[in-house]
């Protein structure tokens, strides 16, 4: 067991790195755990040696799958990094993990500039406030351009990118970096692994456009220090000092990105990014009091990132370890926490107990005596918590916001081999479900066939490939299913009365609901237009209960009903006779006749999709969109490539890569992602229908 030293907090940062897929986050993160000394060797995603990519098939593919999470120490800091997966289907591994950061590196290809899954990470990490730094990676490839990244960036991302370097050289005439703060050039020394930094001045044919750069970078973050702004309008000599307070100062407002650039892979610009996670990105300090409520009275209270304040925690991930069990990552927010420490799960109500805490270095465990404010680590021993769930002082409880993850999008059918595999892929569906809240497993009531659901093709054949790797299950798969969802296109109003018989005697309701449409992303949302002292609360929610369980299945097709406002107008009761029971009975029953006659129609998921693509193939491209019922809604170009933006119904896309290949000699790629659900149209919801047996 690991006797911890006092943790500073204001020399903590908890940081993640984000991007879209191949911009080399992994590489990123592996370079700056070799010059941490972290690793005495350095991992490359390509042949399979990224301490980062720990598990079989992100060593196999190349690819995070899974959001590892890492500890380092930069001088007098600790860094604790979470390195996130890129691609679409991955995404909620960066939902999840932006939740609980304070600061993240933001890494962009030079080349590609910000492509559609920057874009979904960006405003990811909008949603949670979290402060930012821009690298430039790739530096050193053959298209390599800092400046349109730059401007890429101010046209599609939130906040103002504010150089603070600048390129020295490009492609394969890349040197290094220009230091505008410091006023430095850094180059670095190939035979040592880039691990000696040499600073020079800087090259006299570049002197005009770095005086250029700085100028506008003072311009910028002048404004976030009086003292700098000061020495600026005075056209002195400027403190350097003054320069990165302002700057830090702009980054923890979230007013502005600086950004930096470098190759990964050819080891330039990555120490000078380690100094910057420090010196701008904040600490726990830095985010101050965090908000959440009392789960007694339902109101507002807050932590402070304080090791004397009651203790609590947001459990952010789940995860299975073949030597420890179910591990949880939890972020602590306020106070320390040691094993066998009473914790309250207020969603549950049940009292948990850690057995033990680990820091983890990717799949590797450091066994901790506690847990405290302004730390990620993983906790052994909990049992009814899970992704999303707050831990905290019984005495002091405390509920902080719970993640929201998006809707699955595709399924495929599951079932074991053979009869003696049942319990076994029941148990490891059930177990990759805890882990992965974009993961649902359910079985339709009619047919009893038992579906696996996803967020895409990829995210479906990890989870399949998983079952196999992990828990030794062989299972049948069926091919890809869209998951389709139900609504109305009408309104209806639905007057019923219930009789029946329960618990030996006859009990009655009699309501009358109206049904209507909604956007498909609202669900179901239900009013009561029936006061307190004509009917009991827990009546009216019984008949909201009733409405939501049938919102699960929908009368035309058994899919899920989602974009209704439903209003209950009336509710007629007999004293004596009525009880919670026939109330909820009700609610479902009139809730599936009111669809039935208000126009039910079918949605279907409709993708995001960007392809770049040689000229020559534009054509071939843009006519197979079309027939596969796809709308195009742009066009661009990106260097010597054009580049398509579409949405096409998921339905029309299983396959495309394939097909892409095909159309262009192997010479596009394409990247795709959920937009929406929306209406499928008569003709293919007649096939739809016709296909299911309806």
């Amino acid at each position: 067991m690991m006797k911890k030293a006092a943790v500073i907090l204001e020399n903590v940062r908890n940081i993640g790195i984000m991007a879209h897929i191949d911009a080399g986050k992994t590489t990123t993160t592996e370079r700056i755990l070799f010059y941490a000394g972290v690793l005495h060797r350095m991992g490359e995603v390509h042949d399979g040696t990224a301490m980062m990519d720990w598990m079989a098939q992100e060593r196999e593919r190349g690819i995070t799958i899974t959001s590892a999470a890492i500890t380092c120490q930069w001088g007098e800091n600790q860094i604790n990094i979470i390195d996130t997966p890129g691609h679409v289907d991955f995404t909620v591994e960066v939902e999840r993990s932006l939740r609980v950061l304070d600061g993240a590196v933001a890494v962009f290809d030079s080349v590609g500039g910000v492509e559609p899954q920057s874009e979904t990470v960006w405003h990811q990490a909008d949603k949670y406030n979290v402060p930012r730094i821009a690298f430039v990676n790739k530096m050193d490839r053959l298209g390599a351009d800092f400046e349109r990244t730059v401007s890429m960036m101010e046209d599609k991302l939130s906040g103002t990118p504010v150089p603070i370097q600048i390129p020295w050289g490009k492609e394969d005439r890349f040197e290094g970096v220009i230091d505008l703060i410091g006023m430095r050039a850094h180059t670095y020394k190939e035979e040592m692994l880039g691990a000696e930094v040499i600073n020079v001045p800087i090259p006299e044919e570049l002197a005009d456009e770095v005086s250029l750069h700085r100028e506008a970078m003072l311009e910028r973050v002048c404004d976030f220090d009086d003292e700098l702004m000061h020495q600026v309008l005075e056209g002195g000599e400027i403190d350097k000092a003054l320069v990165k307070r302002a700057v830090r100062a702009g980054v923890i407002k979230g007013a502005i990105c600086p950004v930096m650039c470098g190759s990964a892979l050819k080891n330039k610009g990555v120490q000078q990014l380690i100094d910057a996670i420090v010196d701008y990105l904040p600490s726990p300090l830095d985010r101050g009091e965090v908000a959440g409520r009392d789960p007694n009275t339902g109101e507002m209270v807050g932590r402070n990132p304080d090791p004397k304040e009651p203790f609590s925690c947001l459990v952010f991930k789940i995860a299975s370890d073949p030597h420890t069990g179910r591990l949880a990552f939890a972020r602590a927010y306020s106070g320390r926490a040691t094993t066998k420490a009473p914790l309250l799960n207020p969603r549950t109500g049940a009292r948990e107990k850690v057995s033990r805490i680990f820091r983890m270095h990717s799949n590797r465990r450091k066994p901790m005596m506690s847990i405290e404010a302004g730390e990620i680590l993983a906790l052994v021993g909990l049992k009814t918590t899970t992704t999303g769930d707050t831990l905290c002082d019984p005495t002091k409880p405390i509920v902080y916001e719970k993640l929201v993850f998006p809707e699955t999008v595709v399924s495929r059918a599951i079932e074991p081999r053979s009869a003696a595999d049942e319990e076994k892929l029941k148990e490891a569906l059930s177990r990759l479900a805890d882990e992965d809240p974009t993961c649902t497993v359910t079985e339709d009531p009619e047919t009893g066939q038992r579906l696996i659901a996803g967020m895409g093709e990829l995210h479906l054949e990890v989870l399949i490939d998983r079952l196999v790797r992990e828990f030794n299950v062989e299972a049948q798969v069926g091919k890809p299913q869209v998951s389709y969802r139900e609504t109305v296109q009408g309104e209806s109003r639905e007057e019923i009365e219930v009789s029946l018989p329960i618990g030996g005697k006859t009990q009655f309701v009699g309501l009358e609901m109206v049904v209507k449409p909604s956007t498909p992303d609202n669900g179901i949302s239900f009013d009561s237009r029936i006061g307190e002292e004509h009917a009991p609360e827990s009546f009216i929610a019984a008949v909201e209960q009733g409405v939501r369980e049938a919102s699960s299945g929908g009368e035309m097709a058994g899919y899920p009903v989602t974009g209704i406002e439903v209003a209950l107008t009336r509710l007629e009761m007999h004293e004596g006779d009525t009880t919670e029971i026939i109330c909820k009975i009700a609610g479902s029953k009139a809730f599936r006749q009111a669809c039935i006659h208000a126009e039910p129609s079918l949605l279907e998921p409709i993708m995001s999709i960007e392809v770049v693509v040689p000229e020559e193939y534009v054509g071939p491209v843009i006519n197979d969109l079309n027939g596969r019922r796809g709308k195009v809604l742009g066009m661009g170009s990106r260097g010597e490539h054009q580049v398509v933006q579409a949405e096409v119904p998921l339905a029309e896309m299983f396959g495309y890569a394939t097909a892409l290949r095909s159309l262009t000699q192997g010479r596009a790629v394409y990247s795709m992602q959920f937009d929406r659900y929306d209406l499928t149209g008569t003709a293919v919801q007649e096939q739809i229908l016709k296909r299911i047996g309806r």
